[in-house]
């Protein structure tokens, strides 16, 4: 393989493994543009999907997309679950307790997850079959055309939906100010409601797609969450284009990393764009300044 095309695969590893960061955070982005708070269950919901989709795809033989749409039914109760009988409850208190909560259900989530499914990773079928395609000497997976198509519809659906939707427009004055989203006659509690189950299903969506090239297991779901909140930091929070750019910058950070340096330093490739942002623009690539 020449120089040419080791860089070029590369960089098509890269934007593939931003994708499945960026598909992480946008479920803490709708949380955020709905309730302004973080929830740290949400690489644990990714990892529900995947899990679920085995399940239904293996032990109940379902076809795979019905087990897909399954599994993003099953995860997004979980999430409508636990907005109802934990975060709820919890929404006057401080932030601080507020992370504490969602820690603490994604401890549970991933106890439960290796109590039911084990230690073992599992592995999922491609979406479309057959060997990858040649680009320029470099090779692409049929799964990582899915990652890509997928993200970008849904992208493009959330800002949208968020920009141009009656129900987008409502959620987002929930966070803006609730009280005087009450007082005009919004369900502030059940826009909030709407966010946490289409959070929680948007991870499971990510979590499918992503096992056939990664195997899943249940302690995937706390790096992913890390990741992708890192990613949804440096883009700006609650900004949905800004997770994209910030995704696809660290996941061929870390590709580049991994095959020039070593793969043992690609993990801090996120951490340490996180804490860059953090001190020179706290507000993300495109987030708003305050």
């Amino acid at each position: 393989m020449s120089i040419m095309e080791e860089f070029l695969q590369y960089l098509i590893s890269g934007i593939t493994v931003g994708m499945i960061y960026v598909l992480v955070a946008l479920g803490y982005n709708i949380i955020y543009n709905v309730t302004e708070v973080i929830n740290f269950a949400q690489g644990e919901f990714v990892m529900l999907g995947g899990l679920c989709a085995v399940f239904y795809y293996e032990s109940l033989h379902l076809p795979l997309w019905v087990a897909f749409f399954m599994s993003i039914g099953t995860v997004g109760v979980i999430g409508l679950i636990f907005e109802k009988f934990a975060i709820r409850y919890a929404r006057s208190q401080s932030v601080l307790t507020l992370i504490i909560v969602t820690i603490a259900f994604s401890i549970i989530l991933k106890g439960s997850a290796m109590f039911i499914w084990g230690k073992d990773p599992y592995s999922l079928p491609a979406f479309s079959a057959g060997s990858p395609w040649m680009v320029a000497g470099a090779a692409v997976q049929r799964q990582s055309l899915w990652i890509m198509g997928i993200s970008l519809v849904i992208i493009s659906g959330l800002s949208i939906f968020f920009h141009n939707s009656f129900y987008g427009k409502a959620m987002c004055a929930c966070a803006d100010n609730p009280i005087a989203a009450k007082m005009m006659g919004i369900p502030v509690r059940r826009m909030i409601l709407l966010s946490f189950t289409l959070s929680a299903a948007l991870g499971a969506a990510g979590g499918v797609i992503i096992t056939p090239l990664s195997l899943m297991e249940y302690d995937r779901g706390a790096l992913l969450g890390l990741k992708g909140f890192s990613v949804a930091v440096l883009g700006g929070l609650g900004n949905f284009w800004g997770a994209l750019m910030a995704g696809i910058f660290i996941g061929i950070g870390e590709s580049f990393c991994a095959g020039y340096i070593s793969s043992g330093y690609k993990d801090a490739v996120a951490l340490v764009a996180l804490l860059i942002v953090l001190f020179v623009r706290p507000e993300g690539l495109l987030g708003k300044t305050k």
